[in-house]
């Protein structure tokens, strides 16, 4: 099959021909429709997170159609459309997996990291692992659900149910989760890059009550701010903005220093916090909310040998939305 490979940190990834997976007890194998790009991944790319298994397949917002089940899977049949996220596998037995937080295993596994992804015409996923996704999205549509809906949407449960809210950094989580939050009756302050005017009116045209750029002041308090970015000097910026008794929620999974800040700005019972990954509830809870809302993502589509091409425009911002990679030519949603 063909594969986008990544062999080493730092390095382009490589289209290559690889022997197709087989699925093994409770896997399945999908053939892939298409799969969004994250900001993760270019953190796996460009080694700012420090342990893939190597060389790996990048990709984890994977839409595809079930070709195989492997002994054991009894909840998934062979033509199901199903979605696979960041989280692959968790060991279901420590503490934290046992109290409904299995995002936080010592042992889990991440797709398109330590399991090879969706950058590829096949990929195996543990049955547990998948989602059925929700028949009013296309492929193309669907897939940013996966992981910038589903952290985002766990990032927004975060927040808490403040009635402003500010979003650092207004890419594919953002432009979804305005949505939600929205239809949940609250208002959005967007902040972008500075002089990302594109940004600004994407945002404003999804209904951001406000937008400017991160180095500037909302004209109001607000309740809680989720970051993003992936850049730590947004959060004593977040902390003047937030009122009192406010949240900063850290989304991304990789984040620069934060710098020192004076007590004054955490004063007053004002929180900082993160999110790590996901759990399969905050999946079942999203991927039901999101035809009812109805979320719309806007999408880019790019063909699989132009991988390196589309992480390039991520990485410097080139478009409002999401990427998404067409791994197979009869995708819906075009």
């Amino acid at each position: 099959m063909r594969a986008m490979v990544l062999d080493q940190p730092g390095q382009k990834l490589k289209l290559k021909e690889v022997p197709e997976p087989a699925q093994g007890e409770n896997q399945v194998l999908i053939r892939v429709m298409v799969c969004g790009i994250c900001r993760t991944d270019l953190h796996v790319v460009d080694g700012d997170l420090t342990d893939p298994r190597l060389p790996i397949i990048p990709g984890h917002q994977i839409v595809g159609r079930v070709e195989a089940i492997g002994e054991g899977v009894t909840s998934i049949s062979v033509g199901e459309r199903v979605g696979v996220p960041w989280l692959g596998g968790s060991c279901g037995k420590c503490s934290f997996c046992q109290s409904g937080r299995e995002n936080l295993c010592d042992h889990a596994r991440y797709t398109g990291y330590q399991i090879d992804g969706g950058f590829a015409e096949f990929c195996i996923s543990d049955e547990r692992f998948c989602f059925p996704i929700p028949e009013d999205y296309p492929d193309l549509q669907a897939a940013p659900l996966l992981c910038a809906g589903l952290i985002g949407y766990r990032s927004l449960c975060m927040a808490g149910e403040g009635h402003r809210l500010g979003f650092y950094g207004f890419g594919a989580a953002a432009h979804i989760l305005i949505q939600v939050a929205r239809y949940q009756g609250r208002e959005v302050y967007a902040f972008t890059r500075h002089g990302d005017t594109e940004k600004t009116k994407f945002a404003k045209s999804l209904g951001a009550v406000w937008a400017g750029f991160s180095d500037q002041l909302p004209p109001e308090k607000l309740d809680a701010a989720i970051i993003f970015a992936p850049a730590g000097e947004l959060v004593p910026i977040a902390l003047k903005a937030i009122d009192k008794g406010g949240k900063v929620v850290c989304a991304g999974i990789h984040m620069s220093d934060i710098p020192s800040f004076p007590y004054s700005y955490l004063w007053e019972e004002r929180e900082i916090c993160s999110v790590a990954n996901l759990t399969r509830r905050d999946g079942e809870e999203f991927l039901s909310l999101a035809p009812k809302v109805p979320i719309k993502t806007e999408v880019h589509p790019y063909p699989l040998e132009k991988t390196n091409e589309a992480l390039d425009d991520l990485r410097n911002g080139r478009f409002n939305g999401a990427a998404v990679i067409v791994v197979d030519n009869a995708v819906t949603g075009l």
